[in-house]
């Protein structure tokens, strides 16, 4: 069965491919863009790593800048980051049956709500998958030490291919300090496969 994994080339993403795949389902990485940025190109080179189909989605701008308004009126990016992540599951839904991501247990954000998800998969007619939502923070640590070999990025100090970085371009476009949103802390992207056995 073929499912269409977000991704962005980090280690929750990643493992959840490989969960996948080793399930059975024909899996096909997908990263969205906005077009600010050529953001998806470290997700890109991270799907070749790990041997994947990759495909990059680009969506209408004004998810993005309405994601903008929302962050700065909160204060802070999680509001902003589920508007994004719910619009993309909504429009990605009209076109693919599976869909699934790297959210993992101890998320906040992206994240939907259990009554979220029952509802997407009821109007659109959709399976909606995330293969890590029974693993915490230390399993998650375990595994993906384990099995991949992990770049930390600096937030901000790269182009990424997750939502920040686009929202993060658009913030410096308005001469607004990204700084002034965003908490300092670490993402990751995987340059390399330790053994996994599939």
């Amino acid at each position: 069965m073929e499912v269409y994994l977000l991704f962005s080339g980090g280690k929750d993403s990643s493992l959840a491919a490989f969960i996948l795949k080793k399930l059975g389902y024909n899996v096909t990485l997908i990263n969205i863009n906005f077009g600010v940025l050529d953001s998806y190109k470290l997700a890109e080179e991270t799907a070749k790593i790990l041997g994947f189909k990759f495909k990059v989605i680009n969506l209408d701008l004004d998810i993005l800048e309405k994601a903008i308004n929302i962050l700065i009126k909160y204060g802070y990016p999680g509001p902003a980051i589920n508007y994004i992540h719910k619009n993309v599951l909504e429009i990605l839904s009209d076109k693919y049956k599976i869909l699934a991501d790297g959210i993992r247990r101890d998320d906040k954000v992206p994240k939907l709500s259990y009554s979220e998800i029952q509802s997407l998969e009821m109007r659109k007619n959709i399976q909606y998958i995330s293969p890590l939502l029974g693993f915490g923070y230390k399993t998650l640590r375990y595994l993906t030490n384990k099995y991949f070999i992990i770049e930390e990025i600096e937030s901000g100090t790269k182009i990424t291919s997750d939502y920040e970085a686009e929202i993060r371009a658009l913030l410096k476009e308005r001469d607004i300090n990204p700084n002034n949103y965003f908490p300092k802390h670490k993402q990751t992207r995987i340059v390399g496969v330790k053994e996994w056995g599939v």
